[in-house]
């Protein structure tokens, strides 16, 4: 094949790797056309798949390390979804995938490189610690320490989290049907529900209380919930909602005896800041 179809062969898997790193359509089109460039630049290439996974994760790392250098913050504008690339479709179609670009963006841009690279399209770290100029023990300890920053902590038990999870999907479930009555059957009839004014409708209360009041305001925000996914958010089962895997809001949850007892709206940037996420376990 020509260095042309042998570049088109991989464009696709390469674009895959720098969505996951860079969580952005845009900017994985764009680092991939740019080692496009410098394949024309380089001659030949004895080993091409390789050598465009180092030049892209390079790319992204240098493009990581820039955004995080803005004082404005990570994030473009939000592409519309309905316009979704097939790459994206595969991060984006089940929760792992969107909780996973939230936690990603909370990790540093060597962290989130090493991670990608190792745990989701398994490089080995003497490849990873050549994108990084770092030696293989300090890749290791790079990918181990996202590792555990991905999975989070809890001081719940596995039996907790599994009942936390089953009523806070079965709450989500009926927020996004607009369900009236299945929602009054996992709201706890005195529910609390608290929000920052950013994340309500103007006019809007910040705390609801009552099975009924809290059902009917959930089902005039439901469209919302089409981003929303499960997550650990500060130790416990909660949502975020990150149209294209980035956190736009996240809810605390409360559950007990298998009821929603309170649920808290964070949209603040700096209370969202503050907040520890994590990605639940299939």
């Amino acid at each position: 094949m020509t260095d042309t179809e042998d570049f088109e062969a991989q464009r696709s898997g390469l674009i895959g790797l720098a969505y996951r790193m860079l969580g952005s359509r845009a900017e994985a089109e764009d680092a991939v056309q740019e080692a496009w460039l410098r394949l024309h630049r380089a001659g030949e290439v004895e080993n091409l798949p390789a050598w465009l996974h180092t030049v892209v994760s390079r790319i992204c790392l240098d493009q990581l390390r820039a955004r995080a250098a803005r004082p404005e913050g990570p994030w473009p504008e939000v592409e519309p979804e309905d316009g979704a690339a097939p790459e994206e479709d595969a991060v984006l179609a089940d929760s792992v995938g969107r909780a996973l670009l939230v936690v990603l963006d909370r990790l540093g841009p060597a962290e989130r490189v090493a991670f990608v690279l190792h745990d989701l399209f398994a490089v080995p770290f003497e490849r990873i610690a050549t994108v990084l100029d770092r030696s293989t023990g300090a890749a290791k300890k790079l990918a181990s320490r996202a590792r555990a920053r991905v999975r989070g902590t809890s001081e719940h038990s596995p039996a907790e989290l599994r009942e936390q999870r089953a009523v806070v999907e079965a709450f989500l479930a009926a927020a996004r049907d607009g369900d009236l009555q299945r929602l009054l059957t996992v709201l706890a009839p005195d529910v609390v529900r608290t929000a920052d004014p950013v994340a309500l409708p103007a006019g809007a209360p910040a705390e609801l209380r009552g099975s009924r009041a809290v059902a009917e305001q959930t089902v005039l925000l439901s469209a919302r919930s089409r981003s929303a996914v499960p997550a650990l958010v500060d130790g416990a089962v909660g949502l975020v909602l990150a149209p294209y895997g980035r956190l736009r809001l996240a809810i605390r949850v409360r559950v007990h005896d298998g009821l929603v007892t309170r649920y808290e709206v964070l949209a603040d940037p700096d209370r969202l800041r503050a907040a520890e996420f994590g990605v639940l376990e299939n």
